[in-house]
């Protein structure tokens, strides 16, 4: 996962009340009333607003994005999952933390990751948060400018499809069976950096599938065709799918959920995926 190679952030050319009165979003007075008390009592746009009740935190977080083009879902238009909360409150404190995250693993992913590009997202149990850290990671990856593919490896309990409103009649089982090709994967609207591949239909042997070397293949495929490529996976506890799964992606990052996880469980998953060959970058306290 190399250095970002987006274009660099242009400073906005339109003021965010410009933004909303085009939109239909605020009325042209409003607007006025608003700079009003932004020059009189030197507050941001966004501020002034608040304290006059004429924006909602959505109306500003939409206006910040198309000021700075940045991808953005208004609620109400998209079947992604609100819990998708990148995709919806991009300026959001929770956003704010997976952008620190995404940073961080930026710096971190050296060697191996830093040409193969993949990351699985691991827990040793279920109710870790991991479907719900790799969808928003993925949003924000995607959000930077990068070519993002997030990938419902967890082909027992998937929730990827769910999650960006997807259908599930076809995806990484029925790809890695044969059934499929690229027509699986699915360009997310709105999130024009953002494509996904769901788990697809349940398949009575979903270890031996991410053993066999067409996933191998596939991820190397996968790999030189996008930017990044993140991997939802099973629980650790459910079996070996999930070391299977980061050993063919070659690193990993781990969840532990506070208050809930065993220190001696992460302790023994990690030995594990050391064992595996598998570079773990990191891990993550999960209060979500």
């Amino acid at each position: 996962m190399n250095a970002p190679h987006h274009l660099p952030l242009q400073a906005p050319e339109r003021s965010i009340g410009a933004i909303l009165v085009d939109a239909g979003r605020i009325a042209p007075e409003d607007a006025e009333r608003i700079f009003r008390v932004q020059r009189e009592r030197g507050l941001r746009f966004g501020d002034a607003a608040r304290e006059l009740r004429l924006l909602s935190e959505d109306d500003i977080a939409y206006a910040l994005a198309r000021q700075f083009d940045y991808p953005y879902v208004v609620r109400g238009t998209s079947a992604i999952s609100e819990t998708v909360v990148a995709a919806y409150q991009p300026f959001s404190p929770e956003v704010e933390a997976l952008r620190g995250l995404r940073t961080q693993l930026l710096l971190r992913c050296t060697g191996q990751l830093a040409t193969r590009r993949r990351l699985a997202v691991v827990s040793p149990a279920g109710g870790d948060g991991r479907s719900w850290v790799a969808a928003n990671l993925a949003v924000v990856f995607s959000q930077l400018g990068e070519r993002t593919l997030l990938i419902d490896a967890d082909l027992r309990k998937p929730v990827q499809h769910t999650l960006f409103g997807l259908d599930n009649a076809t995806g990484l089982s029925s790809v890695l069976a044969g059934r499929s090709g690229n027509e699986a994967i699915r360009r997310i609207d709105g999130l024009l950096s953002l494509s996904v591949l769901p788990a697809g239909p349940q398949a009575p042997n979903p270890q031996e599938l991410l053993s066999r070397p067409p996933f191998a293949a596939l991820l190397e495929r996968l790999g030189a065709q996008f930017d990044v490529v993140i991997l939802d996976t099973p629980a650790a506890a459910c079996g070996a799918d999930a070391e299977l799964i980061a050993a063919r992606a070659g690193a990993a990052f781990m969840l532990a959920r506070q208050d809930a996880s065993s220190a001696r469980d992460l302790a023994r998953f990690g030995e594990r995926l050391a064992g595996a060959s598998v570079a773990l970058v990191g891990a993550v306290l999960n209060a979500h």
